[in-house]
């Protein structure tokens, strides 16, 4: 398991075409992937699983808790990015709830967009 950051202060603002605003890259690919958005509703969960696949979950709104197969969970917030290996097994749940993008690719390497979170 491995922790990025997305938020706004790591992106770039983008002047093309008269626009006005930043973005912060994420990822990409080569090969197929899917993009999905998870709603956790208060004291929701996405059960402890293998991933299948290489998966990133980005946080968007509320907070939560993950974990990989240690019994220790860390806190995600808001522009927090998190990498799964394929087979590794992982579990997110929320108190509170969140809103969180998931894409699951054969081929991702958050590393070369993002930051590690410090």
């Amino acid at each position: 398991m491995e922790f990025y950051t997305f938020n706004k202060n790591r992106g770039k603002k983008i002047p093309n075409f008269n626009s006005d605003f930043i973005m912060s890259r994420i990822i990409h690919t080569q090969k197929e992937a899917q993009i999905g958005c998870m709603y956790l509703e208060k004291n929701g969960i996405i059960g402890y699983h293998q991933a299948t696949v290489p998966q990133l979950l980005l946080i968007l709104t509320g907070e939560g808790y993950v974990r990989n197969g240690d019994d220790k969970y860390f806190k995600v917030l808001p522009g927090d990015a998190v990498f799964w290996e394929k087979d590794e097994w992982h579990e997110t749940k929320s108190d509170n709830g969140l809103t969180a993008i998931v894409i699951e690719s054969e081929e991702l390497n958050p590393a070369l967009f993002m930051s590690l979170k410090l």
